[in-house]
């Protein structure tokens, strides 16, 4: 008779093996690869670690864990399909309704297996607290699915959805008046966090905010975007919503990387730039921490898509009290969503890319262009790479302020900063003058 020692041993050795792999995968040479391969490979590596205890118990003891065999077949199968098949985002939306009940239905087949054919410490120890995550895994998906087709119902756009090509943006614009003001956000960014800007300057001139394909209200774009497709996709959306030149481009964070392309390739069509706390087209090169922040976000980022979809974000994600009410719960449930770090990663992974085809254009020539600099945690060597900012129009002004990055566009009181920045580059455009000191 076989003890149960050697089972036991198996049992945690096979279980860690698979944990480990998927670790080392995702974090190693799968570091930053899309959704589908992230979820697939973690998949098939936990499965091949039960698939491994099935084998490894059938030759070298006397229990063989058949339960173990069909856990594991359903984890490679489940796997193997999402890294050959490759679903998008839509694909994945619709199988959130159909696996979380199949996942629940095979773990209690499983439990009644495992109690049955596993003896000693490690069904108590290491098989039940696995199977423990894997349910709540499921039951987090089946919460984050309905909870999000709840919302979607409970919030609508307020503005309008433009096909742009095969997809639609959605766009929205208050005020009247010219130049048309244009707000594009920061990275993983959506329209509602620039509700004290958009609200105020409404009083001005017309203000147009829109969500980047993938998030918010937009829809995904078909395949990955750089910089030269967000503006791109921005220009084809003005023009197919009427919305006329000329326009004062306002671009937050990584936003004016974007910004700067727009301005670089329709250059009849920009009056005026504000750039708050733009991140700077040599940020690579020039800042001594960022590439290796880059590096870990790029990893970090390619893992949030397959989290949310298991309702981690229902956990972790809270409001911005900073931000009006409507706006704050808006700006929350686009956060929840997977689609949107779909869209982040895809973001972050084109990054290097978006960054070299802004650094390309170099002279906005005498438009009005205020540089608005965060002077609060800013990172070494950020502020003379905005220096380098303002300097790319012979009519400038670089302003450091004191507030964080982020409280630029969502504090109500840091946001004045940013609005006198882009009221004073509107009144230049009006009026043909210089910016005020």
């Amino acid at each position: 008779m076989v003890k149960s020692q050697p089972i036991s041993r198996l049992v945690a050795g096979c279980a860690a093996a698979g944990v480990l792999l998927a670790t080392a995968l995702v974090i190693g040479p799968l570091g930053g690869a899309e959704e589908h391969v992230i979820t697939g490979s973690v998949l098939f590596t936990f499965g091949a670690g039960w698939g491994l205890l099935a084998l490894a118990t059938t030759r070298w003891t006397a229990h063989p864990q058949r339960w173990a065999t069909t856990l594991g077949s359903a984890m490679m199968v489940t796997g193997a399909a999402l890294l050959v098949c490759a679903p998008g985002a839509d694909t994945l939306d619709t199988l959130g309704w159909i696996w979380p009940p199949i996942l629940l239905g095979l773990l209690a087949m499983v439990v009644v297996g495992v109690h049955r054919e596993l003896p000693g410490w490690s069904r108590i120890c290491v098989v039940y607290p696995l199977l423990t995550i894997y349910a709540v895994t499921g039951v987090g998906g089946a919460y984050q699915t309905v909870r999000e087709s709840i919302d979607r119902r409970a919030h609508q756009p307020s503005g309008q959805l433009v096909d742009v090509g095969g997809y639609r943006l959605h766009l929205t614009c208050a005020g009247s008046g010219t130049p048309t003001v244009v707000l594009e956000s920061g990275l993983g960014e959506t329209a509602a966090y620039w509700e004290w800007i958009s609200t105020e300057l409404a009083y001005d001139t017309r203000v147009c905010v829109y969500d980047r394909a993938g998030r918010g209200w937009s829809e995904p774009a078909p395949g990955v975007q750089d910089g030269l497709d967000v503006a791109a996709d921005l220009k084809a959306l003005l023009d197919r919503a009427g919305i006329p030149a000329p326009f004062v481009l306002v671009g937050h964070s990584s936003g004016a990387q974007y910004v700067r392309i727009f301005a670089g390739r329709y250059p009849e069509r920009v009056a005026g730039v504000v750039l708050l706390d733009g991140q700077p087209a040599d940020a690579l090169e020039q800042l001594p921490d960022y590439p290796a922040f880059y590096r870990g976000f790029r990893r970090i980022s390619a893992l949030l898509p397959s989290l949310a979809r298991v309702g981690l974000g229902q956990f972790v994600v809270r409001a911005d009290p900073a931000l009006p009410r409507a706006a704050r719960d808006t700006r929350r449930f686009h956060q929840l969503s997977a689609t949107l770090y779909r869209s982040l990663r895809d973001e972050v992974a084109e990054l290097p890319a978006s960054l070299s085809e802004a650094r390309s254009f170099q002279s906005l020539g005498n438009r009005p262009l205020v540089v608005v600099s965060a002077a609060q945690d800013a990172q070494p060597g950020w502020m003379p790479l905005q220096d380098r900012l303002a300097a790319l129009s012979t009519n400038s002004r670089h302003r450091v302020v004191p507030c964080t990055h982020t409280a630029l566009v969502t504090s109500q009181v840091a946001a004045r900063w940013s609005i006198q920045a882009i009221r004073d580059v509107i009144k230049a455009v009006r009026f043909t003058t210089l910016l005020p000191a």
